[in-house]
This record gives structure tokens, sequence and C-alpha cells, in this order.
């Protein structure tokens, strides 16, 4: 939400910077690397892959009586009830987009999100040569900690070895924008830039805490979204203050809209 203070951060405190989350982990040992630098000037394209959540094959008609138990029942991943509603709407992985951005030095059109079901290979990095370098592992949390741990060098991270074999095929497909409207919001946000972000992430988790709460509908999640991010006024984000007051508008707003959708849902 604050990419651009963060990142002035690592680079005027010579920082090594290690993500942990499994997607950037994976594009992080999918770069060159130099003193803990990762560099991606011969980067075509970066694929950031999502499992597609719980309703990746339901039928679209379905999506408006989905219940927050259906939502956080995450078909690969043990995960808290927010970032799983997340999953389900794919505002997790447009949120990954953002940080991928910031943290690798990436402009918007250049990193992707493939649909790969398996939650096997994590990320993968295009080169302008035509190569792809992915990382697979089962999908275990502990594996980018333990990257990060022993960086460097590696380290054991109990996590069960991957059998290929066992595994058999890895699919992909392109997010369907119609099923997966969040994903379009995070792109829209980081075009925007400024505060942009930070006003999606508060109107997501304001729509995501009423969801779960019975208070709004599923597929009202990403039409508070867009509402708070409609009535936001541009502004860099070149301080914490504006980030922080930012975040502060956009919860009030989105929390207004919830009002106003449970007065007509009565």
């Amino acid at each position: 939400m604050a990419g651009p203070i963060f990142m002035r951060a690592v680079r005027d405190s010579g920082a090594t910077l290690l993500p942990i989350d499994s997607e950037h982990n994976a594009i992080f040992q999918c770069l060159p690397q130099a003193e803990g630098k990762a560099s991606a000037d011969s980067v075509r394209r970066i694929l950031l892959t999502a499992s597609g959540g719980p309703f990746r094959l339901a039928p679209l008609e379905r999506l408006s009586r989905v219940t927050p138990d259906e939502a956080c029942a995450h078909p690969n991943w043990v995960m808290g009830r927010k970032i799983s509603v997340d999953s389900a709407t794919m505002m997790n992985k447009g949120l990954e987009v953002i940080e991928a951005r910031w943290l690798f030095g990436v402009a918007p059109e250049r990193i992707e999100v493939l649909i790969h079901s398996q939650s096997i290979i994590h990320s993968m990095v295009e080169y302008i040569d035509g190569s792809v370098i992915a990382q697979l592992s089962n999908p275990d949390m502990r594996v980018p900690i333990a990257h990060a741990l022993g960086f460097p060098e590696r380290i054991e991270s109990g996590a069960t070895p991957l059998d290929l074999a066992a595994v058999g095929q890895l699919s992909f497909e392109r997010p369907d924008a119609q099923r997966f409207p969040c994903l379009g919001l995070a792109y829209a946000a980081l075009r925007a830039g400024g505060i942009a972000p930070a006003v999606l992430n508060a109107a997501n988790e304001v729509a995501v805490a009423a969801f779960l709460d019975g208070k709004l509908r599923y597929m009202g999640i990403p039409e508070i979204i867009d509402h708070a991010m409609q009535g936001m006024r541009t502004a860099p984000a070149d301080s914490l203050e504006a980030v922080l007051e930012a975040d502060r508008s956009a919860r009030q707003a989105a929390a207004g809209r919830v009002a106003l959708a449970m007065g007509r849902a009565a």
C-alpha cells in the first residue's frame, strides 16, 4: 500500500529484502541475484500463479448465493477466513501483482496472472531470450520460510518432497474477468498509482468483513471496492501520513456503502 515509500527505505538503508509470500519468494528465486539483490533487467514477464480458489468452475449465476463458509473452503491451502475470501475473489492475487511491481521494479503490463489449480508452480519468470524459469514445490509455506531463513544457503524445510510423477499433469488457464472482477480492480489501482492501492485494500477489508458477518453478498465485495475507488481523489503516496489518510477515508466510504446495501436488502 506504500510501495514507493517502502522500497525507498530499502534502498536508503542498503537492506537485503527477502520475500516470504510463496509467489514473491518464487519470483525472487527465479531472478538473477548479486549481493542479495534480485535484478529484473532481462525479464520480459513475471507470471504469478493462482489456484483459482473454490469457485473457479462454479456457474457464474451461483456466485450470487455464495456463503462465507463456502468462500473459506480453499482447495489447496489452510488459511484464515479473510485471506480465504481474498483467494476466492482473487483479490489476493491483485494485491500480489501490486507487491511484485514494487518488489521487483517491473511495470504493471509485464506482470501477468495465470490460474494453476495444482499450486505446484508458485510463480515463473520469462526472460527476453524466451526462457521461462519456474519455482516448484508442494504447497507448504515452510519452503519459502526456509529459503529466507537460510539465504543465501539452502536448509531443510521439513516439507514433503515433490513427486511430479504422482502429480501427473500441470494445468494453466487465464483468469475470467467476469468471475474475478477484483483482479481487474487491483490492476486499475496499480495503473492509477498514488494512494489508489491503499484505497483498494481498505475498501476490500471492509467489504470482506461485511460479507463474513452476513451483511453483504459475495458479489457485493467488488461493488463496494469499485465505489470507493470511483470516489477517491487522486493523490501521490509520498508519505506514510498520506497513505494512512487514504486508508481511513476509503474505510469510511466503504462502510457507508455497506450500510446502504444493507438498507436496500432490508
